[in-house]
């Protein structure tokens, strides 16, 4: 702090060649074109992964459904952020903007849950779930989804502080860390145990399930944690952890991989260095979703 308070008016402003206003105008641009290469390669690729996925919702098949939702909030969130970067001196719209912002990311992190949870049941519960995988429950829940953050940001947030804001919301938020395992390891044993799901469908349900929990560790979970410990962290590290979080909308991208059979078995033979067996001839395979 004593180099601040050096190179500091009265005012509590950065003299222009201190080293702390160089070092804060650095990282702010290196913010910008950060935030400039996602939304330019995020926006389009949003868009057209959305157009993509609408074709393949069939009657029954739902799985698509949350993903779509998901890319939606993406979407939204790249439409924040051109706002933060247009340099809009408007306080209010920026906060309202700031506002939608937390409660995207929020709705995220639920639809996340939500994929996670219906390629669960799907394996783990298929009796269950063949009775209950309707069209109109998925686009219940989503609504659910969609309503329940705002009313809990725009309800909460002119009562409380900011710092009770994020630590509600780094409190909620860090509930789907260990959802995400227990998906995973219900699935393995799930597998393990079946003899009727193909191998490549197997594959198939774990990269989703993997790719989910990898994403919300190595983008959310660090910012999380970051704003949980808020006071004990460098200005640093939490420009990285929103960095992070701003690379969400393109790894989303990459559950369409996964969604897409053929694109799927193509990537997932390339994976494990060997080609697909098809069974297409001989024994008919029993796909759990086919999507």
């Amino acid at each position: 702090m004593g180099d601040y308070n050096n190179n500091t008016t009265n005012t509590g402003v950065f003299y222009e060649n201190s080293t702390e206003y160089q070092h804060y105008m650095k990282i702010e641009f290196i913010m910008h074109v950060t935030t400039c290469v996602i939304v330019s390669i995020g926006l389009p690729l949003t868009l057209l992964t959305i157009c993509a996925l609408c074709f393949l919702v069939r009657k029954d098949h739902v799985a698509p459904i949350y993903v779509i939702n998901l890319l939606i909030t993406d979407l939204l969130q790249l439409c924040c952020l051109i706002v933060f970067e247009s340099g809009s001196e408007n306080f209010y719209f920026f906060a309202i903007v700031f506002n939608i912002y937390y409660c995207l990311l929020v709705t995220s992190v639920c639809f996340m849950v939500c994929i996670a949870l219906e390629r669960y049941l799907v394996i783990a519960h298929p009796l269950w779930y063949r009775f209950r995988r309707t069209t109109k429950i998925s686009v219940a829940v989503c609504a659910v989804v969609w309503v329940v953050p705002p009313v809990f940001c725009f309800t909460m947030l002119p009562l409380v502080g900011e710092t009770v804001v994020q630590l509600t919301l780094s409190s909620f938020l860090i509930v789907p860390f260990p959802l995400f395992i227990f998906f995973l390891v219900g699935t393995l044993r799930a597998l393990s145990a079946s003899v009727s799901v193909p191998s490549e469908e197997k594959r198939r349900i774990v990269g989703i399930l993997v790719l989910v929990l990898l994403i919300y560790t190595l983008l959310f979970l660090p910012t999380i944690i970051l704003f949980m410990i808020q006071g004990a962290v460098s200005y640093n590290l939490y420009i990285l952890g929103s960095m992070f979080i701003r690379l969400s909308p393109l790894a989303d991208l990459s559950l369409y991989v996964f969604i897409r059979k053929d694109i799927s078995s193509k990537f997932l033979a390339a994976v494990c260095c060997c080609k697909m067996e098809s069974n297409a001839n001989d024994e008919p395979a029993v796909n759990i979703d086919d999507i």
